[in-house]
């Protein structure tokens, strides 16, 4: 069966568009006194990316293991992950606008968004929104990836065709979800990958015929 045109990109945020570090945070709370990341903990975190929780509530957890730390340490560990949003790449995905329908699916929380907004001023910021038909944050649809309900509730929002849409992410289980409800997947290495190089990535039949500028 012959494979449908890309009409559609799907971008994760972190390590596809945005730099990150993401040893950092640990390094970070590390020096702060906490002595290792418990199941607890993760939990958390993804209860603040899902908007199931607060900064406060998050905050507040955190300081329970390690009491000694305040609110700025906490903060400035936690957005330790995040690094940079290359000019170059915000240069290409305005390119890809042009023809595509561009949609953000992310795992985020409210503390790392006012971080990357802080970082760019207002115009950029605005800049980087109007790059995309529509944009979907975890904690504000309260879903995350790998689950299939931010994807189920992606296609129903958007109307897009899983089939038409390219889905591109650095985490391995993320694309296998996202393959597996019909997706074209690039699970994308940013040690060795960037987006602005896939048309030399991807040299198969398939991408061969697509029309990447």
């Amino acid at each position: 069966m012959k494979k449908k045109e890309i009409k559609n990109i799907i971008f994760d945020f972190g390590d596809v568009i945005i730099n990150l570090d993401k040893q950092a945070t640990k390094r970070e709370l590390n020096k702060l006194g906490l002595d290792e990341f418990d199941a607890e903990m993760h939990k958390i975190n993804q209860l603040y990316e899902r908007g199931k929780i607060d900064t406060i509530e998050f905050l507040c957890f955190y300081q329970t293991k390690i009491p000694k730390a305040t609110d700025d340490e906490l903060i400035d560990a936690w957005n330790s992950i995040i690094l940079d949003l290359p000019r170059y790449r915000m240069d290409f995905i305005k390119k890809l606008a042009k023809k595509y329908n561009l949609y953000l699916l992310s795992n985020i929380n409210p503390l790392h968004l006012k971080h990357i907004r802080s970082m760019l001023d207002d115009d950029l910021y605005v800049e980087f929104l109007y790059l995309f038909n529509e944009i979907f944050y975890s904690h504000l649809i309260e879903m995350r990836k790998p689950d299939e309900a931010p994807f189920k509730y992606v296609i129903k929002r958007t109307g897009i065709n899983p089939e038409e849409t390219l889905f591109i992410d650095d985490t391995l289980e993320n694309c296998e979800t996202a393959k597996k409800m019909g997706f074209n997947t690039w699970h994308i290495n940013p040690e060795t990958e960037d987006i602005i190089n896939f048309r030399k990535i991807f040299l198969n039949d398939f991408f061969a015929t697509l029309h990447f500028i």
